[in-house]
């Protein structure tokens, strides 16, 4: 059994901390700009330093110098129960200061609410989760499964210095998770007339990064050219982005709609032969956006390379290509890749990563879900699929099913999924308290 002798393991002390730990965390610039450009180490020292000063060990890891890692295990009071990872990134994605109000690294706490790159993607969750386990460990508390915590590298690129590096090479750190929490998931969504939902991250679309290569004939800006790469890259690009993609409804996005429907009254039968998921969609209103995304593939071009001179006509041309595939729907998206880019067009996967499906009708789901609305009564959690990714990705390879569990309480008008990677990200004080309440409540009952 948990050690659920103490019913409320966070206090004040935890509540100071996780705001603080926020605040220092992004003020440690980790910031990610591909290709192996970041520095990591920093911020694990940090994460290491706070583990250790409550005798948590940490171990560091890393692939290349500053490319840190860092993974502790907790021990839990029932050796039989399999373990639990709970996972978070220390990397972030650029910011530009003169486009934010305040200093991105600032980490400045203003007005209730701390500022700065990372404050939800995701310093906050590694700032929860330092939180809650320090406060275990000052009042003694134990969960009932093992709890093996990781703060990655790389997240925010390919993972290769991050968690893939660390299912590849240290899979032993992971034995015996079975289930994994992190990112994007359990945060409030006001879906309009006073309901709030939380969406539990229960799947995620793959990543299919592509690149385009068109070939054609150089020459003269002046002349006739039948044969121009630029050209044809261009159409190919043209019908990839016009293209409408059929629906592909997953059992996680089946279950979305059903419970989204059902809160407000909407008959929907999302197996029937003659379902329109896009009507209903129509009907749900703000929560909507939570699953519109996630009910087909999708490929959206991002980058276009070519040419070096107005008057020169280049022999070949390159572009870039965000594709998001839904479980099942591999075959589906290569073969409509070879159709829109055509004869002339030749495409490759750039990075690509597995689309994750993870069931809704488990004890793990069921505590993340009582976690919730036991401390926001009245409101509802549901399952959604995430339309990018996470580290869950890499983790997956060694077994262990991944959710989007980092609970914030959010006031209406907090437009949470529009700040991720965006100017002025921030998250509020209170949310980061309810964040630690559930995190604490659900880690000593899963």
């Amino acid at each position: 059994m948990a050690d659920l002798d103490h019913p409320e393991a966070i206090d004040a002390q935890a509540l100071e901390e996780v705001v603080r730990f926020t605040s220092e965390l992004i003020r440690i610039d980790t910031t990610n700009r591909g290709g192996g450009d970041c520095s990591e180490r920093p911020a694990a020292e940090y994460v290491a330093e706070m583990l250790g000063d409550v005798e948590i060990e940490p171990t560091l890891l890393e692939r290349s110098p500053g490319r840190t890692n860092v993974v502790a295990r907790i021990e839990g009071t029932d050796p039989s129960a399999p373990a639990l990872l709970v996972h978070g990134h220390l990397d972030v994605v650029p910011a530009e200061p003169a486009d934010w109000t305040v200093h991105p690294f600032s980490g400045e706490v203003r007005d209730g609410v701390v500022w700065g790159r990372g404050a939800i993607d995701m310093k906050d969750m590694d700032a929860m989760v330092l939180a809650v386990v320090r406060a275990w460990a000052r009042t003694g508390v134990r969960p009932r499964r093992d709890i093996v915590l990781a703060f990655t590298a790389d997240e925010e690129d390919s993972a290769a210095w991050g968690a893939g590096f660390l299912a590849e090479r240290h899979a032993g750190l992971f034995e015996g998770c079975t289930e994994g929490i992190s990112e994007s998931g359990a945060f409030t969504f006001h879906a309009g007339a006073g309901r709030r939902i939380y969406p539990i991250a229960a799947g995620e679309r793959g990543t299919a990064w592509l690149k385009l290569t068109a070939h054609g004939r150089a020459g003269h800006g002046s002349k006739v050219n039948r044969a121009n790469a630029v050209s044809r890259l261009a159409a190919a690009v043209a019908r990839i982005g016009e293209h409408s993609w059929p629906v592909r409804l997953t059992p996680t996005v089946k279950a979305a709609l059903t419970e989204l429907a059902a809160l407000q009254g909407i008959p929907a039968d999302v197996d029937a032969a003659d379902f329109d998921v896009d009507a209903l969609l129509a009907e749900l209103g703000p929560a909507a956006a939570l699953i519109e995304p996630t009910v087909r593939n999708s490929a959206n071009p991002t980058v276009l390379e070519a040419g070096y001179k107005v008057n020169v006509i280049p022999g070949s041309a390159t572009a870039f290509v965000d594709g998001r595939i839904l479980p099942g729907g591999e075959e589906e998206f290569q073969d409509t890749l070879d159709r829109l880019t055509g004869p002339d067009v030749e495409w490759e996967f750039h990075h690509r990563e597995r689309p994750l499906q993870a069931p809704v009708d488990t004890p793990t789901y069921r505590a993340m879900r009582t976690a919730v609305e036991h401390f926001d009564p009245g409101a509802r959690a549901v399952p959604y699929c995430m339309s990018g990714g996470t580290d869950a990705k890499q983790f997956s390879r060694l077994g262990i099913t991944g959710y989007g569990f980092s609970p914030l309480r959010l006031p209406e008008g907090f437009d949470y999924q529009a700040l991720y990677h965006a100017v002025d990200e921030r998250v509020p004080v209170e949310a980061l308290h309810f964040g630690v309440r559930v995190l604490d409540h659900f880690l000593r009952r899963a």
